[in-house]
Order: C-alpha cells, then structure tokens, then sequence
C-alpha cells in the first residue's frame, strides 16, 4: 500500500471522530505499526500530507509535533520528520530464572555488553544486608549496560560475595554461566520491580530522553540450600520490556 492510498481520508477521517490532527496522529501512528512508514525512514512533507488527505498544514504540524513528543518520530531541524528506529520488545516471563543472555540467545538476538564497573570492593550496607555478609566483607561487583541487536536494553549491577565470585573478571559474557561451571547457578530469585523515570545518567546509558520511563528490578537469588548468590539491582527501558506472569487460581 502506497502512503497516499493510506492516507486517503475517507478510509479513516470521521467528522465525530474528535480532533482532526489526533485522528491524523493515529492514523499516522497505525502506519508505522503496519510497516507502511518504516523505522528510520522520512516522512512526506507537510505540505504534501495537507494535499493528501486535505487537512490544513497547521493540523498536519499538530499531528507531527504530538508524534515527536511521543518518541514515534524524530523532527531534524532543516531536514524533516524521520520514523524513530525500531527498539526491540521483549517479553520476560518472572516465572523463569535465566540470564540476560540466554533470553536474548533464546530469542535469536546477539547481546553485548559494555562494563560499567568489574572488581571486588567493600559491601555497602545494602550489600550487606541482601548479602547476609558481615560488615568488614568484601564483594565482588559487576556492573553493565546490555544491549540486544544493538540496542541498550538494560542497565545491570551485579553484587556476589568473594564466596560465590572470587574473581569477577572470570565474567566475559554470562554471569549465570560462571556460576554454573563452579556448581554455584542459583535455583530460585526473588524480584521486585519498581516504576520510574530515568535521570540523566541512566537516559544518557539507554539512549532514551531523560524522564521517560524505566523499571527499577531488584533480584535475590538463591542455592538450593539456601545460601544468598547474587544481588542485582537492573534499570530496564520502559518501553522495550513486558514482563508477564501466570496466575493460578488459589486453592481454598
């Protein structure tokens, strides 16, 4: 389907259907769902969408503006309207206990890595305490962005004890799979998940305008014995990750 034939009015422009530049927003936005504006491409002028589906250029501009601000399309001073480039969704099941590797490697994805912080330092309080450590010990910490095609999906901060971990520059890719080779890959997690808007410096790691939204996930994971192996405190982009969960109906 050619744009001109999408943009045809009469296939989606109501008179009770609300504001003429919000129709044309979805209509536009529904584009680039269907592939019919694609990722990275430029979109036609404002004059030429006006004379397409006869609305004014001061609606087509509204219509425009509205996507910019909703991260759909990027505005290039002198140089026009732009489809934002694709970002990958991924949905994380919380019934299952993998790493971010293997679920990008699940789903056919290459994922990479950027070391934020690798060493082993004295435990912060918190450390301590999720940890179950005493105050005078030391961890082994790695922090990472994470990024899947590409793409800076997560932000991931990583805290074991020297137990667990005795050298965290072992961790090349997968932590989990480090932990596996010595016997030590955790059985069960805990997690809670948080929302928030990302600050400056979180923004400037996943690529994304400060103040969008991200989810805060803090895991504690576990032996089969018990025994604490991880503390991990991740950001994730807001809008790359569903997490889903089955619920099961509770027996009386």
């Amino acid at each position: 389907m050619t744009i001109v034939d999408f943009l045809d009015p009469g296939k989606w422009l109501r008179p009770n259907g609300g504001p003429r530049y919000v129709q044309l927003r979805q209509r536009l936005s529904d584009g680039v769902d269907q592939g019919v504006l694609k990722a990275g491409n430029s979109l036609p002028p404002e004059r030429e969408i006006a004379t397409i589906t006869d609305l004014s250029r001061v609606t087509v501009r509204k219509a425009i503006h509205a996507l910019a601000e909703d991260g759909i399309v990027i505005q290039k001073q002198g140089s026009g309207s732009f489809v934002a480039p694709g970002t990958p969704q991924i949905e994380q099941s919380l019934s299952r206990l993998t790493s971010f590797s293997e679920d990008m490697s699940r789903r056919g994805m290459a994922s990479t890595s950027v070391w934020l912080e690798r060493g082993v330092f004295m435990a912060s309080p918190d450390e301590v305490l999720a940890l179950a450590l005493s105050p005078d010990a030391s961890v082994s910490r790695i922090a990472r962005l994470r990024t899947a095609d590409g793409k800076p999906m997560a932000i991931e901060r990583a805290s074991l004890s020297t137990e667990m971990l005795p050298n965290p520059l072992l961790v090349e890719t997968s932590l989990y799979e480090v932990l596996g080779q010595a016997g030590l890959r955790p059985v069960r997690a805990l997690q809670k998940i948080s929302a928030i808007n990302l600050g400056d410096g979180n923004a400037a790691l996943l690529d994304v305008e400060p103040g969008k939204a991200g989810l805060r996930i803090e895991r504690t994971s576990y032996l089969a014995d018990g025994r604490t192996v991880e503390f991990t405190q991740s950001i994730y982009r807001g809008d790359a990750y569903n997490f889903v969960a089955e619920l099961r109906l509770a027996k009386e």
